[in-house]
C-alpha cells in the first residue's frame, strides 16, 4: 500500500512537472511575438544601456547622453507617438541631470543593460526573458520534487505554474524585473537550506545569500530593500547571542551584499559622482510619504493577494516554530511594503520581487522542513537495524 501510495505521488509529480511545461512552452511560444519597440521610455533607455556595453564594453558604464553620438538613443525615440523634439536637444526621459557633474546620464543601475548587452542588437529581449523563463521552471520543477505528500505537491505546484506565468505578467513591464525574479529564486532556494537542519558550512549559504542580494541591486535599485530581512535577523541574533558565529554571518552578509553591489557603486562614482550617491530624480527621489491613492491602488492590484498569502503564510511558519524564515520574510515584507506605499509613483509590478521572494522561502522552507522530518525516523531506524 505504501508502494503504491509512492507510485501515485511520483505520477502526480510527473502530470505537475508536464502542467509547468506546458505553461513554460505556452511562454516561449508568446514572447517569441514580441517586439522591442514597444514605445516605452524604460524599453529604449536599457537597450541603450546595452547598447553602451556593446559599443564601449565596461566603459559604458559611463552613461552620459553626450555618447549618443551615433543617434542610437534618439533612433529609438523618434518612433514613439509622443516624440518630443526637445529630447533631441539632449533632454531625453529616463535620464538625470547632475549639476556637479554637468551632464545628463541614465537613471538605471547597469545590470539590466550588461545581461541584455550578452545577445545580438536587436534581438535582446526575447532570449534575456526565455532564459530567465526557463530557470524558473527549473525551480518550480525543484520544489515539485522535493514535495513529501500531496498537499506539498498541490501547493508546489500551483505556486510553479503561478510563478512561469508571472514570467509574462506582470514581469513584462520592466526589463529588470526579469532577472530579479531568477535572483529571488535561487536565493530563496539558499535561504531554505540556510534554516533547514542541520546545515552545512552556514556561513557560505550566508555570503551566497547576501552576493545574489547585492547583485539584484544592479538590475533594480529597490531591490535593495530585498536584504533588509536577512540584515535585521543577523542584527537580532547577534544581539541575543554576542557569538562569533553570528557576527562573522552577519559581517560576511554585508560583505557579499557589498560585492554584489560593485557595477552599480561603480555606476554611481562615474555618473553621480559618488558610490554612494543615486541617479535618480524627480518623483523616484522625493521623501518617503504616505499616500492614500498609493495605497488604493495595490489594494485593487494583484500585488495586494500576493502580499497576503506570504503575510499569513509566514505567520503559519512562526507559528510552527520556523521562526528564522518567518522572521526573515516577515521583516523583508514590512520593509518593502512600507517603503513602496510610501512612494509617490505606482506600477503592477513594485513589490513582485518582495512577493516572490517571500513566497519562494516559504514554499522552500515547508517542503524541506518536510524532508528533514522524514530523514530524522529513518537514521532511527536505520541506527536500530544496525550490528548489534
Amino acid at each position: 500500500m505504501i508502494s503504491l501510495s509512492r507510485e501515485n505521488l511520483s505520477l502526480a509529480k510527473m502530470l505537475a512537472m508536464l502542467l509547468c511545461l506546458g505553461i513554460l512552452i505556452s511562454n516561449l511560444i508568446s514572447m517569441s511575438r514580441w517586439t522591442e519597440d514597444r514605445n516605452v521610455n524604460d524599453d529604449a533607455c536599457y537597450l541603450r544601456q546595452a547598447h553602451l556595453f556593446q559599443r564601449f564594453g565596461v566603459d559604458g558604464l559611463d552613461t552620459t547622453i553626450a555618447r549618443d553620438d551615433d543617434g542610437y538613443m534618439i533612433g529609438k525615440m523618434r518612433k514613439f507617438p509622443n516624440w518630443n523634439p526637445s529630447w533631441e536637444s539632449k533632454e531625453a526621459p529616463c535620464h538625470t541631470f547632475i549639476p556637479s557633474l554637468n551632464k545628463r546620464v541614465l537613471q538605471y543601475p547597469p545590470g539590466t543593460g550588461m545581461l541584455l548587452a550578452l545577445f545580438p542588437e536587436g534581438y535582446q529581449v526575447i532570449p534575456l526573458y526565455g532564459l530567465c523563463t526557463i530557470l524558473i521552471f527549473g525551480f518550480a520543477v525543484t520544489a515539485i520534487w522535493l514535495a513529501r505528500s500531496r498537499r506539498e505537491l498541490a501547493i508546489a505546484a500551483i505556486f510553479g505554474c503561478m510563478a512561469i506565468y508571472m514570467m509574462i505578467n506582470p514581469t513584462k513591464a520592466s526589463y529588470s524585473v526579469a532577472p530579479t525574479m531568477v535572483v529571488c529564486a535561487a536565493a530563496a532556494w539558499l535561504t531554505a537550506r540556510l534554516f533547514s537542519a542541520p546545515t552545512r558550512r552556514p556561513l557560505l549559504l550566508t555570503m551566497a545569500i547576501g552576493l545574489l542580494m547585492g547583485l539584484s541591486v544592479n538590475f533594480r535599485l529597490p531591490n535593495l530593500f530585498l536584504s533588509s530581512g536577512y540584515c535585521l535577523y543577523f542584527l537580532v541574533a547577534f544581539l541575543r547571542q554576542r557569538s562569533r558565529k553570528n557576527f562573522m554571518q552577519g559581517v560576511g552578509f554585508g560583505v557579499a551584499l557589498l560585492l554584489g553591489m560593485v557595477p552599480t557603486l561603480v555606476a554611481n562614482a562615474i555618473n553621480a559622482g559618488s558610490p554612494f550617491t543615486t541617479t535618480y530624480g524627480g518623483a523616484d527621489a522625493v521623501p518617503p510619504e504616505l499616500d492614500l491613492e498609493v495605497v488604493r491602488s495595490y489594494l485593487v492590484d494583484l500585488q495586494f493577494p500576493l502580499l497576503v498569502i506570504a503575510i499569513a503564510w509566514a505567520a503559519l511558519m512562526w507559528r510552527r516554530g520556523r521562526i528564522e524564515i518567518a522572521f526573515v520574510v516577515s521583516a523583508n515584507l514590512a520593509v518593502n511594503i512600507a517603503f513602496f506605499v510610501m512612494h509617490p509613483l505606482f506600477t503592477p509590478y513594485y513589490t513582485v520581487p518582495a512577493a516572490a521572494l517571500s513566497l519562494w522561502t516559504l514554499l522552500y522552507g515547508t517542503l524541506m522542513a518536510s524532508g528533514t522530518r522524514e530523514a530524522a525516523p529513518s537514521q532511527v531506524e536505520l541506527a536500530a537495524s544496525g550490528p548489534r
